[in-house]
């Protein structure tokens, strides 16, 4: 095999408590992580140079900070053996907005290069990879809910194939992730109610609304989502939230007809995509 292909999905927060500080200056979460139909394409090819290259349709990722050279060099620090590659990113999921883009590449070229090379990687070892490399990454392994914990490197599997429909808006601006934590370290903040058992109970009950009834996310106290939820709410949306630290916005429907027509009422004013949930019956890192 000479090269592989990896569908990179992306992700929402249907929770998202950021608890205490840590000493390593990483925050300690506990979060309800839901893949969906969204994805980046990753194209990797095995090359006779000893090289890395990147060709993607996003110019601006085009360099050697990007997520998926730093995981190439710490594969090729431990498998000095393996040849160069060529990766061919195609990029769809919205970036600086919530939806774990970079994270979930990273995610899909640790796997990617782990057949494509037979490197033989157990489970551990690609978790403790992900780790080093993002605290989102480790939770992006899985293509399917998962509750996350610790710094997103705890991962507890959610035993649903629940399907449902959710419309996510990209508004002009974008936000980094470093920069609202930052924000959530200088304001005070008091703790909300933990939701996580009734949303993990709605995922694996088939509950939309109990599901829509219970999503939080800490971030809100920083990111102004609230004019956008409306308009979502305003359109047939049963629950709407920011995902990670924004600034995606996303809501969630009962059926196909009311998405479609929020999607149509909202396109013209917004980034806009129609997603479904995406719980893969697979139970390995894929």
């Amino acid at each position: 095999m000479n090269q592989i292909y990896m569908k990179a999905r992306a992700k929402v927060n249907l929770t998202l408590e950021v608890l205490d500080k840590r000493e390593d200056n990483y925050h300690n979460l506990k979060s309800v992580f839901q893949k969906v139909s969204l994805y980046d394409e990753i194209y990797i090819y095995k090359t006779d140079s000893d090289d890395f290259e990147l060709e993607t349709n996003i110019g601006e990722i085009n360099n050697e900070d990007n997520i998926i050279y730093k995981a190439y060099i710490r594969i090729k620090e431990k498998f000095n053996t393996i040849s160069g590659v060529k990766v061919v990113l195609n990029k769809k999921i919205p970036m600086q907005a919530g939806m774990a883009g970079g994270s979930t590449d990273c995610a899909s070229f640790i796997l990617g290069m782990n057949k494509l090379f037979n490197l033989n990687l157990s489970k551990n070892e690609i978790i403790d990879l992900g780790k080093s490399l993002g605290a989102d990454v480790v939770p992006c392994l899985y293509n399917k809910a998962v509750l996350a914990e610790g710094i997103g490197d705890i991962i507890t599997k959610i035993n649903t194939d629940f399907k449902y429909y959710i419309l996510v808006i990209k508004p002009k601006i974008s936000c980094n992730t470093g920069e609202m934590f930052r924000k959530l370290d200088s304001k005070k903040r008091e703790f909300k109610r933990d939701n996580t058992d009734n949303v993990i109970k709605a995922l694996e009950s088939n509950d939309i609304e109990l599901l829509s009834n219970n999503l939080y996310n800490t971030f809100e106290s920083v990111v102004d989502a609230k004019n956008i939820k409306d308009e979502l709410l305003d359109n047939k949306a049963i629950g709407a939230l920011l995902t990670g630290s924004g600034s995606c916005v996303f809501g969630i429907f009962k059926d196909k007809k009311n998405v479609k027509n929020a999607y149509n009422n909202l396109k013209n004013k917004y980034e806009t995509y129609i997603c479904l949930s995406y719980n893969s019956s697979r139970e390995e890192m894929v």
